[in-house]
């Protein structure tokens, strides 16, 4: 292999190592955006924990051929960008929505694979408007909490009953 070669070859082996270990990716449309919002978007996205990478279509289209993933060849066409999140698929989604609505809907996502499935641009909006995972096992915590809370309270009660029943025997044996 020639010098060109091995870069090529080296590129695609980073782009597979990043998505063997990705709980999701997305695929997004960078035109019209300046290198200054390009910047912006990778320091929001960084600070989350996810990546941001521009690379040639061919070169991803090779990372993926022996991933097992679903085809999203449609996707990789013109000028795109990767969206790599190692943790929940939200954020990623999130950071992507949020930025495009302050930047006249640019980048534009085309769609991605979530979970090791196929999902499109409506599906990420869809994720993006979810709460964080935070915020959701909070919520579930309330749910299952509520319930047990309320048994707790009803037998407190009903051992402040016997307690009474109790007092009240003692004081009627003791008279």
């Amino acid at each position: 292999m020639n010098n060109v070669q091995e870069k090529k070859q080296a590129i695609v082996d980073d782009i597979n190592g990043k998505l063997k270990k990705a709980s999701a990716f997305y695929v997004a449309d960078f035109a019209g955006l300046n290198v200054k919002r390009v910047t912006q978007l990778r320091s929001r996205l960084r600070a989350e924990g996810v990546e941001y990478i521009v690379v040639k279509n061919t070169l991803v289209e090779r990372a993926m051929a022996d991933l097992g993933l679903p085809d999203i060849g449609e996707h990789l066409k013109g000028p795109t960008a990767l969206v790599i999140g190692q943790g929940d698929a939200v954020t990623a989604a999130k950071i992507l929505s949020d930025f495009a609505k302050e930047n006249d809907n640019k980048p534009s996502v085309k769609g991605g694979i979530v979970d090791r499935r196929a999902v499109t641009s409506q599906e990420v909006s869809r994720l993006a408007k979810l709460p964080p995972r935070e915020q959701l096992l909070a919520e579930l915590a309330g749910c299952l909490e509520s319930p047990m809370a309320q048994l707790a309270t009803v037998l407190e009660a009903k051992l402040h009953e016997f307690v009474g029943l109790l007092e009240a025997l003692r004081t009627e044996r003791e008279a």
